[in-house]
């Protein structure tokens, strides 16, 4: 069974599981990515604060896999706003990655207290519309920031948001929903941060033949979320990526919903804080 390929609002299509490279060391990333290629992944999430880039570059490179068979997103850091700052970066992005275009350019958090942020996305839309990339989005951007993304007419094609079951986001989720905006879930996995062996989530596991991990990413994935869970490991690579063939109960989904414990589930940062 492949991994479905989602609608997004631009006509174009998305890999609904993927690989992220989040604190991925970069010398070790070409061989990560590599791995993740070969078990299976074409959807791979990287961002330049994460300074790993060109081995992302150097692994897509070397597979051997045609270009449009692969789904590559990058991010815009907090210091490089404005249309002159971001035409630079994502040049730096492409130059790195050796790619002509990107998928997908997402905004990488709100950073309330820098820049205003309506040049920067307008400057998202020219990028989009010259070919540098294929589709613009935003990462972080909760209820509490997103709307000033939608009062300038151009639409996101995602919002990336800290998700996992212990952290909702319903209110952000039924914003972008109304918008036709998809959710992409990081840290999905609760970032090892979160127990989620035993529990429901473990009960749910168990009943499923599979881990803990599994059940949890075939539970974004039967919400319509997409998800891009990370890991050094070929063998838990494989284990996840395997989870797109897992199909859970309605009884299953809401044991998993039931955690969630809203803003006191966050395990990371808060965009409000973050610049």
């Amino acid at each position: 069974m492949a991994v479905q390929n989602l609608d997004l609002n631009d006509g174009n299509t998305i890999p609904q599981l993927g690989f992220g490279v989040f604190k991925v060391d970069p010398a070790e990333t070409e061989r990560i990515v590599t791995d993740a290629l070969q078990a299976g992944y074409r959807h791979i999430d990287t961002a330049a604060i994460y300074g790993n880039e060109e081995g992302v570059g150097r692994a897509i490179a070397a597979s051997g896999i045609d270009r449009s068979e692969l789904f590559i997103t990058t991010k815009l850091w907090n210091d490089r706003r404005g249309r002159t700052e971001t035409r630079r970066a994502i040049d730096e992005s492409l130059q790195k990655l050796g790619l002509d275009y990107v998928d997908l350019f997402l905004i990488h958090w709100p950073a309330p207290s820098g820049d205003p942020i309506r040049e920067t996305w307008e400057t998202f839309a020219d990028l989009r519309n010259e070919g540098l990339t294929r589709s613009i989005g935003v990462s972080n951007f909760d209820e509490r920031f997103l709307p000033s993304i939608l009062e300038t007419g151009i639409i996101p094609v995602v919002n990336q948001i800290e998700l996992h079951p212990q952290f909702q986001q319903r209110a952000t989720q039924e914003l972008c929903a109304e918008h036709n905006i998809k959710i992409e879930a990081w840290g999905p996995l609760g970032q090892g941060k979160v127990d989620f062996t035993s529990g429901p989530v473990g009960a749910v596991a168990e009943r499923h033949g599979v881990t803990w991990a599994q059940a949890i990413i075939a539970w974004h994935l039967a919400q319509g979320r997409i998800v891009f869970p990370k890991s050094n490991s070929a063998e838990r690579m494989a284990e996840n990526f395997a989870a797109h063939e897992v199909t859970l109960t309605a009884e299953d989904l809401a044991d998993i919903d039931a955690l969630d414990k809203g803003t006191e589930g966050r395990v990371s940062a808060d965009p409000a804080t973050v610049d």
